[in-house]
């Protein structure tokens, strides 16, 4: 069982009080904390990868054995089709020394080839880490 997120994982991520968060990739492994946070700092319920209205953020759970880095590519550009032009996506990948770990210059060169930019990383848990990603020039 993970340890939890902390009760500011969720405003960690960039999400704010009434934000609606899409998320992919979800799993019985993902950390149950993480997902609670995000819903206590917005307030609202994740959505799932089937949603089709526009969404504030998106949280991505993403691990050595989902694909490579053309699929996580792939799936940050679908995380895009709904994200508002203000919007922040956090790929999740599990820590070091985990199984599925995914190294942090995988998800860097996904997120660039898809259009967006890498903005730090951010503690999500026990078992995972979160890096933070921003659209590059949406909107403008």
């Amino acid at each position: 069982m993970a340890a939890t997120a902390g009760p500011d994982a969720g405003s960690r991520f960039g999400f704010n009080p009434g934000q609606e968060i899409q998320e992919f990739g979800y799993d019985t492994d993902v950390d149950e904390a993480v997902r609670s946070a995000v819903s206590d700092v917005t307030g609202t319920d994740l959505v799932d990868e089937e949603y089709s209205d526009v969404v504030d953020g998106a949280i991505i759970w993403w691990r050595d054995d989902d694909g490579d880095e053309s699929d996580l590519t792939d799936l940050l550009v679908d995380a895009l089709d709904n994200l508002d032009d203000a919007g922040t996506i956090v790929v999740l990948t599990p820590k070091p020394g985990r199984g599925g770990h995914v190294g942090p210059a995988v998800v860097e060169d996904a997120a660039r080839t898809a259009g967006l930019q890498p903005t730090g990383s951010v503690g999500a848990g026990a078992d995972w880490n979160g890096l933070r990603l921003l659209a590059r020039g949406r909107g403008r």
